[in-house]
């Protein structure tokens, strides 16, 4: 199931399980990843920044790899962006061995310039080799990274193991159209595109071009069915489907607190077992747990792409 160009449909971020006191929870993850299978998606992505890949030690994502990968019977993406290039070629090497599908790279943070970027991804395949088909992460909100379409068409270039843009960008439609007329041109070998940001934009995203979704909110069977009319052309349909869902996706994006929400939701429906997280991390006082409580049960009564268990 080596990942590749052709990839879409809803590629879900997946939550690294906790227990209270902050110890890994494979029973939960198994569970999750059971969950996430049932809702319909394509693929999982693990060990990303909603999975706090950066909190865990190299032993414990490792046993993240094994317990997804053995599960899940879809690709499985692995995060392996790391301040070193030891610590990224190691975790690649071994998850790529372990059954993974292909890995994520994210630029650090220091980079500024369009060339410093070029020069880090041919650094950075050059460590984990040619052979592993790669996601590159875009994702300037977070990371501080800018990363323009001319940088991404460069790279893609350079690199025929870059199969995908993780989109992220905000404002970021007018770059999906801009990559996709590259490819119109000639000017760009075609990569698949599966956009993050919580979703917050899918309902445009597929019309600009993007070939789904890869994020992880609390709903992922919902992220499926609008892939699936956005697909079929009956996009007042997806736009209902996405609209019954927004007031949970905007509360979602919150900077800081959408990982303590997409955890709360994901233990309310019985999915996980807590919905800690390893320190430092944020957790919900209970007015906002209360809110994100009106808007889950507001979807769960409204019924749109809701399945599984609640």
């Amino acid at each position: 199931m080596a990942l590749d160009e052709t990839a879409s449909g809803v590629f879900t971020i997946a939550a690294t399980p906790f227990h209270p006191d902050g110890a890994l929870d494979l029973p939960s993850l198994e569970r999750l990843t059971d969950f996430y299978v049932g809702a319909g998606v394509d693929g999982i992505t693990i060990l990303g920044i909603m999975g706090e890949a950066q909190k865990l030690e190299p032993a414990e994502s490792l046993a993240v790899a094994r317990t997804v990968i053995g599960r899940a019977g879809v690709p499985v993406v692995v995060g392996v962006s790391a301040p070193g290039f030891a610590a990224m070629r190691a975790l690649a090497r071994e998850a790529m061995e372990v059954g993974a599908a292909g890995v994520m790279i994210a630029p650090p943070p220091a980079l500024r310039t369009d060339d410093q970027i070029v020069g880090y991804y041919a650094e950075a395949v050059a460590a984990i080799g040619d052979d592993v088909p790669f996601v590159l992460q875009d994702y300037p909100l977070i990371i501080g990274v800018v990363i323009a379409p001319g940088v991404i068409r460069r790279i893609v270039a350079a690199h025929p193991s870059c199969v995908m843009l993780k989109h992220e960008d905000w404002p970021g439609l007018e770059k999906i159209s801009t990559l996709r007329r590259f490819s119109a041109e000639g000017t760009m070998r075609r990569i698949s595109i599966l956009c993050g940001n919580g979703g917050l934009f899918l309902d445009f995203e597929t019309e600009r071009g993007a070939d789904g979704a890869m994020t992880g909110y609390a709903f992922p069977e919902m992220l499926v069915d609008l892939v699936a009319l956005a697909r079929a052309g009956r996009r007042d349909e997806a736009h209902d489907l996405f609209d019954a869902h927004l007031p949970l996706i905007r509360y979602e994006q919150q900077p800081a607190a959408g990982l303590a929400v997409r955890k709360h939701v994901l233990a309310r429906r019985g999915v996980i077992a807590s919905d800690a997280q390893r320190r430092p991390g944020a957790g919900l006082t209970p007015a906002a747990r209360a809110e994100v409580d009106y808007l889950y049960d507001r979807v769960v009564r409204r019924g749109l792409g809701v399945r599984g268990p609640l």
